[in-house]
């Protein structure tokens, strides 16, 4: 393969799929400016291992290719300020007093029945970035647990006990939100499944 066909074929598999990589970026970066950054440079690596690649899924393998950029960012800062290791341990009940399990929960394009999708936006920015991370992956981005596996670089049962603790964090932190709205607590402890709009919506709250 000539570069022209390498570029084609890169331009078709590869570019369609920037809007994931972007509001990947975008979530786990928490800036417009910083997703940019991400983004731009993991273009980069991809087009540079391009020629490698031969599987059939770009979206993934790109994505993939995207959160190990801003990790490698976020650790370079990170050694740079001291700062907490990457974890996905968040106790919710001491994060946000008061909130109750919610037990099992939909996905989060049921998240805005009676919340509006800035609530949403700010409860989830609040949690870790490895829940953050597969919540947006899961509902945002709609991919299926292997191919998480693969973007976040955990075995299968990590992606099923990590969405299921991030959907309970993100139930607590919209309830402990709407809590120091109002100052009334919660009468009942959020579900995620008590709720209706589109994943679309709170995707579309980052841009």
């Amino acid at each position: 393969m000539n570069a022209a066909d390498e570029r084609r074929r890169f331009a078709e598999l590869v570019l369609p799929h920037l809007d994931a990589a972007y509001n990947l970026a975008r979530w786990l970066s928490g800036g417009a400016a910083e997703a940019e950054d991400v983004v731009q440079e993991a273009l980069l690596r991809a087009y540079t291992y391009f020629g490698s690649y031969h599987g059939d899924r770009p979206r993934p393998w790109l994505l993939a290719i995207v959160r190990n950029t801003w990790f490698s960012a976020w650790n370079r800062d990170r050694a740079a300020r001291d700062a907490a290791p990457y974890e996905d341990g968040v106790d919710a009940a001491q994060a946000w007093p008061g909130w109750q399990d919610a037990g099992e929960s939909e996905p989060l394009g049921c998240l805005l029945r009676a919340e509006d999708v800035r609530l949403v936006h700010e409860a989830l920015a609040r949690l870790p970035a490895p829940l953050r991370e597969v919540i947006v992956l899961r509902e945002l981005e709609d991919l299926c647990y292997r191919d998480i596996a693969q973007v976040a670089a955990i075995p299968l049962g990590t992606v099923m006990s990590r969405l299921a603790r991030a959907r309970h964090a993100l139930a607590a932190a919209v309830s402990a939100l709407r809590t120091e709205r109002t100052g009334v607590p919660a009468a009942e402890p959020a579900r995620l499944d008590g709720l209706a709009g589109t994943a679309g919506e709170v995707g579309n709250g980052m841009q």
